[in-house]
């Protein structure tokens, strides 16, 4: 056999053999390498490049060092999972580096760490200054995460005690010009709505590429030419859903409070919107 064939056949072997063993780590090796799995990332590509450029006869002992390679991992994650010291000394344990706004500068020199690299971690954050950092710990992993300072927290229904039910996921209902009958179950709609939605903006389905419906039922739609404008509702229509949004959104607080009073209260503004909403529904809709 030719050598450049036998090459080719080898790192085709090699990719295979590398995703396979890989894939076998898990996807944790992929999108957030600890300390140990770096050195065996780059250690089984170096390995892999072996097995395809080494043309004599012994080029199954890369095969041997992959194997064991992979081996070790699993031993260390299998430690890992089943000891705290081990972990802390593999991966290195968790580093706080602000504290109540204070940069603790041992702790930087610690990580080696510059004050330019912090500001910039912080800013990967969206914080531009330090005293309103409650927490900035750095994890085993070199991310920072932060955590501010109470005032500085953006404001929450929790914050104005206010309990609200979970908002149902926005569901990807076309794609690739293909409409998902899965997805429109799980939105509670049906393929009839969405084509008369698609009418009403006068599209074709095959001319769209994503097309979504949130938790309002409103359905925004990308098309594959990406000069083409889609149609925007008109004002009527959209005073329409609004009004429709608004019942909702009083509904679910109606449904998500545990006073009585306050629940009646919601109930009875969301009749009243209703019953405006049906009188109007002839001009808002023709």
């Amino acid at each position: 056999m030719p050598t450049w064939l036998e090459v080719v056949f080898r790192t085709m072997f090699a990719v295979v053999v590398l995703f396979l063993l890989t894939k076998m780590l898990g996807k944790r090796q992929v999108s957030q390498l600890s300390f140990f799995e770096y050195i065996t990332g780059i250690t089984l590509g170096s390995l892999a490049a072996y097995v395809s450029m080494d043309t004599d006869k012994h080029w199954h002992l890369g095969m041997i060092a992959l194997l064991v390679w992979i081996a070790i991992s699993f031993g260390i994650e299998f430690l890992q999972l089943k000891s705290k010291r081990a972990r802390d000394f593999i991966d290195f344990k968790a580093t706080v580096l602000i504290k109540d706004g204070k940069i603790l500068e041992e702790n930087m020199k610690k990580e080696r760490l510059t004050t330019d690299e912090l500001l910039e971690l912080l800013r990967g954050k969206d914080v531009f200054k330090v005293a309103d950092v409650e927490f900035a710990i750095m994890e085993s992993s070199g991310e920072v995460n932060v955590l501010l300072t109470r005032e500085n927290q953006p404001l929450t229904a929790k914050h104005l005690g206010i309990k609200v039910a979970p908002e149902k996921e926005t569901q990807a209902v076309i794609m690739d010009g293909k409409l998902m009958p899965e997805a429109l179950d799980m939105m509670g709609k049906t393929p009839k709505w969405l084509l008369d939605e698609l009418e009403k903006q006068e599209l074709n389905l095959q001319d769209i590429f994503l097309g979504q419906v949130d938790a309002y039922g409103d359905l925004t739609v990308d098309l594959y030419a990406d000069n083409a404008q889609v149609p925007q509702p008109q004002e009527k229509p959209e005073l329409y859903a609004l009004l429709k949004k608004c019942e909702a959104d009083l509904e679910l607080f109606g449904l998500s409070s545990n006073n009585k009073d306050t629940k009646k209260l919601y109930e009875q503004c969301s009749s009243q919107l209703q019953g405006v909403i049906d009188e109007l529904k002839p001009l808002l809709t023709t």
